[in-house]
């Protein structure tokens, strides 16, 4: 059933600030909305947005829509416009935006069990995790996230980690309307800051952890805490109908705290809770198997992913489960499931031949980057090396603490540009370069630290470095596929590049 201009009016609690309610006589109603333009289809509901550059309203004009939703800025634009067609005024578009797409949408959320993951770190691994588990246990699964979208892994076209609510909405109704039961999500703090997920009914919310990142949104760590807590906390809307929190970090703890008592707490490192994950054993491959105890009982775990951090993810995928009610013989399947499950450019392996280990990780977070050269250093018994650098337009404080982070684990670091974005790439390098060699001082450590912008040039070089029993790892970009230049997103694959790099070398 399609919205009308009334029940979004009531929705939005706006007014109509121009036009006739009642258009040409009758009721206008809607079964498409969006925030772009160009994109719309005759008589959609168009959502137009103040942005740095331009008020969307400014656009209105070239679109056949057949209302607009604004604010009093865009509202003074169109009547300047001499605009007659119906325009919602509300106080701030954002803030009802996820209300008004549900209700265009038909509420599709209400109809699936909808799963949100979100932290720093481990948000993709986990979705994947999840996903592959419900699929064997016989659940039709649609996944949105950092990786793009898919429906029973089929790709479909999306942007953002978390898309913006009429795009989310749309897509969770194309999920309805293809048969899907349940859906895993990767929530961002930026969708919640920016309230793309209200209107939103989740199922079970997730915590992973908190690390620094996005402090080039979030003003500080707290505020950023305090957004990933509007998931959990019992006075919020956006809060989930039951949270699973892991406490392997105070951040944690701290978010247990606020989610209650119900909450379903994992731990992978001694602390209590309610699901834990113990006894962890490394194969040579780097596979790991670990007992999962649960109030229901223990069981046996093999996970083909290496790294600690990768037990407390699939520690999380495995209680997600259980809280979104997966049952006994279905929660079989699901565990078996994740022995084959690979993340794309997460702790990815490229073999070209060769005699040592190499790896491409999207770590682009400091503590990140440890976490991925502790996991190494334990895997082998030779030297570690890392190509790594830092993202342009993003949190300048962590730049040298990536360096930091580097140095204080690799006996190789270089330093090399990752998406520049618009910034001068140089400054960028110079800075996580700095941290590196003072950290390197501080510790009193003999590690080599190179600086090489080229990026294909830097990956050479950490392959021309590596010997029989080493690892390198090339951090940063992941499953991405382009460098991101001064507004153009150049074609480069770390997977290819490192393959060619080997290659090369063999």
């Amino acid at each position: 059933m399609a919205a009308t201009l009334t029940t979004i009016v009531d929705v939005t609690k706006g007014r109509i600030a121009l036009g006739r309610p009642d258009g040409d006589g009758a009721e206008l109603s809607f079964t498409q909305m969006g925030l772009d333009s160009t994109s719309l289809e005759p008589g959609a509901l168009f959502a137009a947005l103040p942005g740095t550059r331009a008020h969307g309203a400014s656009f209105a004009q070239g679109t056949e829509a057949g209302a607009i939703l604004t604010d009093e800025g865009g509202v003074e634009i169109l009547r300047k416009a001499g605009e007659t067609r119906p325009v919602i005024e509300v106080p701030d578009v954002r803030e009802v935006l996820g209300l008004a797409a549900a209700e265009v949408y038909g509420h599709p959320s209400s109809e699936l069990t909808v799963i949100g993951i979100t932290g720093t770190s481990g948000k993709t691994t986990t979705s994947y995790l999840v996903e592959a588990g419900l699929m064997a246990a016989g659940c039709s699964v649609g996944l949105i996230g950092t990786t793009g979208t898919r429906i029973n892994g089929t790709p479909v076209p999306s942007s953002l980690t978390t898309p913006e609510a009429p795009m989310l909405q749309a897509l969770l109704a194309r999920m309805v309307a293809e048969g899907v039961t349940h859906v895993v999500m990767e929530v961002s703090s930026h969708a919640l800051a920016l309230r793309r997920v209200r209107g939103t009914r989740f199922a079970v919310g997730a915590f992973s952890n908190l690390s620094q990142d996005h402090l080039d949104f979030h003003p500080t760590m707290q505020d950023y805490f305090d957004t990933k807590a509007l998931f959990f906390r019992e006075d919020s809307e956006l809060r989930a109908e039951r949270a699973v929190i892991c406490v392997d970090d105070d951040w944690g703890l701290r978010m247990a705290e606020i989610a209650g008592r119900d909450a379903l707490t994992v731990s992978t490192r001694g602390e209590d809770a309610r699901v834990r994950a113990r006894d962890v054993q490394v194969e040579a491959s780097g596979a790991q198997r670990f007992t999962l105890d649960t109030e229901e009982g223990s069981l046996q775990v093999r996970l083909p992913l290496p790294g600690r951090f990768n037990v407390a993810n699939a520690a999380l995928a495995l209680a997600i489960a259980r809280a979104a009610g997966v049952e006994a013989e279905a929660f079989v399947a699901f565990v078996r499931a994740l022995e084959r499950v690979a993340v794309p450019g997460r702790m990815e392996r490229v073999d070209a031949g060769q005699q040592f280990i190499a790896v491409v990780d999207y770590a682009h977070k400091p503590a990140a980057v440890a976490e991925i050269l502790d996991t190494l250093r334990h895997q082998v018994p030779g030297r570690v090396g890392i190509a790594v650098g830092a993202g342009g337009n993003r949190d300048h404080s962590k730049r040298p603490i990536m360096g930091a982070e580097a140095a204080r684990r690799a006996d190789l670091v270089v330093i090399t540009d990752d998406n520049p974005r618009d910034e001068e790439p140089g400054p960028i390098r110079a800075a996580v370069a700095r941290g590196a060699r003072d950290a390197a001082v501080q510790d009193g450590r003999d590690v080599e630290i190179l600086e090489i912008g080229d990026r294909r040039e830097a990956i050479e070089a950490l392959a021309r470095w590596a010997r029989p029993g080493d690892a390198i790892v090339v951090a940063g970009k992941g499953h991405e596929n382009g460098q991101l230049i001064r507004g153009i997103n150049h074609p480069f694959d770390d997977r290819e590049e490192l393959r060619r790099a080997l290659e090369k070398q063999a």
